[in-house]
């Protein structure tokens, strides 16, 4: 009777195990996008330096992409992470001196602006029940931030860089339109006395067998305010995508 309570219990948790792995689903997203930044502020140390903005020595666009690999199971629940690099390298004069990591540059110079802003993410999301044409998710993210800014004028070359950890939270939402088109809202975001972090971005789809196509905007906005530094960005970035589920 023993051996026969056992057989069951593992008979049953091998039928679990099929059926979320028969319920579970794999999918890979790529972006490619062209993007712009319309603000870009440095203050290099936050509570010394001399503030500037790196858009104005040029706006855009640039060319970018980011990557997501994702699972989602049972249903309900979803992991996914994220690699969304970002760097660019922009010339052009500043009309006073600027000081920037303890150093001067001079105005009316030609400047190079270097600007990198990489981003690695791990998300956790919880589907709910479907409501009427609506599917709607909540969990958060662990990111990282690979960021630099350098700064050089001939010989003289100056640099921040910073790598750490930001915790976000993650909201989805998704809207059928039809049995082929839907729309999707993406978010990423927390803010706090200290800075925020905002990555949010709508998108209009159409769904394939195991593929889907889509277009939307994105916005990237945020920074920190300190006596190391002050950085405030905001990116927007206009995307062309592939979803492939497998």
């Amino acid at each position: 009777m023993q051996n026969c309570g056992w057989s069951k219990i593992v008979s049953l948790l091998s039928l679990l195990a099929l059926s979320a792995t028969g319920s579970a689903q794999t999918y890979v997203n790529v972006e490619g996008s062209a993007i712009w930044q319309s603000r870009n502020d440095q203050r290099i140390p936050g509570n010394t330096g001399t503030q500037f903005s790196i858009s104005d020595f040029d706006a855009g666009p640039f060319a970018g992409y980011r990557v997501y690999t994702g699972r989602k199971w049972a249903n309900h629940h979803e992991i996914r992470a994220l690699y969304a690099p970002f760097a660019t390298e922009v010339s052009g004069k500043f009309s006073e001196t600027v000081q920037f990591q303890n150093a001067s540059f001079q105005p009316n110079v030609e400047t190079r602006a270097f600007y990198k802003f990489n981003s690695y993410r791990l998300t956790y999301a919880y589907h709910f029940d479907r409501l009427s044409d609506w599917h709607l998710a909540l969990g958060f993210s662990g990111k990282i931030r690979d960021a630099e800014v350098r700064l050089g004028q001939g010989n003289l070359s100056r640099s921040k860089s910073n790598v750490g950890f930001v915790p976000l939270l993650n909201f989805q939402a998704r809207y059928e339109v039809s049995d082929r088109w839907q729309f999707r809202f993406d978010f990423d975001g927390l803010a706090a006395p200290q800075g925020r972090a905002i990555d949010a971005g709508i998108f209009l789809e159409r769904k394939m067998q195991q593929a889907q196509i889509f277009t939307g905007y994105r916005m990237i906005e945020g920074g920190a305010d300190n006596d190391k530094v002050y950085n405030f960005a905001w990116i927007h970035q206009a995307v062309l995508g592939l979803k492939y589920e497998f």
